[in-house]
């Protein structure tokens, strides 16, 4: 049972219900609301970095567990896109949330777009797209330079054979750039990411694997009417630079490309300062109307 605006009563997990499934969600401080959408195969936790900066900031922070990970139900099925979506929006309006600053990593990034895209902007305000997945990851005729369809592929391999060593792989190679050269990722980072990954729903996370990768954002993003702001790395082996975030920017009209040179995938935590230096200024900015110039590109934040 949910009191006061949305939070639960003391010693109830605060959950809404969407489309059936218990949706878990974490809600700090006052002020401009900023909705976090995680990455695969993590939850809401992987991005408390930049809620308590932003929340000690100003700012009030909400962040959710997608369907089938961490605290949230695993349902057998919902395990796509739409659904996603529409369980946002269930939180969104359950909480009553408006001029949202909406923020997606990874996965993360694909569920913010596809919200956009099913259910328009009217309670955003603007939007940021972190180490994204769109506009579309996977190698098709009409998007030769994604990503082959034999290295996700792979990973659903991976997931069913061992996923605890899945995900240990990814955390101590590509995911946090700990297979470069000098690099210094830490043992609690890695295990961090470990243990979110283990709280995922094994057919959840595997079915994520086909949203993730195969799910053709590229409409949804012709949709954007808000301030956007696009955050990659270019050393993201992941969701490569060249697939993710130069071509998001490239397909919403007037967004702002910010681009960390020699940054990883897994920015929210290796680059957190930075990031979260970024986000605090997108936010204020969207309140104020600025203009950002970064990288070459500008993005208005005064809402037309």
């Amino acid at each position: 049972m949910l009191g006061g605006r949305g939070v639960a009563h003391r010693g109830v997990m605060p959950t809404v219900s969407a489309n059936g499934t218990r949706i878990f969600y974490k809600d700090w401080g006052t002020g401009r609301p900023v909705v976090f959408s995680h990455g695969w195969p993590l939850n809401a936790d992987s991005w408390d970095a930049q809620m308590l900066f932003l929340a000690s900031n100003g700012l009030r922070c909400v962040a959710h567990d997608r369907r089938g990970h961490g605290r949230s139900g695993q349902p057998w099925d919902g395990n796509e896109m739409d659904t996603y979506a529409d369980d946002l929006a269930t939180l969104i309006e359950t909480l009553d949330l408006r001029g949202v600053v909406l923020v997606g990593f990874s996965t993360g990034g694909g569920e913010v777009a596809r919200y956009v895209g099913r259910h328009g902007t009217e309670r955003v305000a603007g939007a940021v797209l972190v180490s994204a997945v769109p506009p579309l990851m996977l190698k098709t005729d009409d998007n030769l330079g994604g990503v082959p369809i034999e290295v996700f592929d792979g990973l659903r391999a991976g997931s069913i054979a061992d996923r605890a060593q899945l995900y240990r792989d990814l955390a101590d190679g590509p995911f946090f750039g700990n297979n470069r050269p000098g690099a210094n990722v830490s043992q609690g980072m890695r295990d961090s990411f470990w243990l979110q990954g283990m709280q995922s729903g094994h057919r959840n996370a595997y079915e994520c694997i086909a949203a993730f990768s195969a799910t053709d954002f590229r409409g949804d993003l012709e949709r954007f009417d808000v301030p956007t702001l696009v955050i990659h790395g270019d050393d993201d082996q992941v969701v490569p630079f060249e697939v993710g975030g130069k071509a998001s920017a490239a397909l919403v009209e007037g967004a702002a490309l910010r681009v960390y040179p020699g940054a990883p995938h897994g920015i929210t935590d290796t680059h957190k300062e930075q990031l979260n230096a970024d986000l605090l200024a997108f936010v204020q900015g969207v309140a104020a109307g600025s203009t950002f110039h970064w990288e070459g590109t500008s993005c208005s934040t005064a809402r037309s």
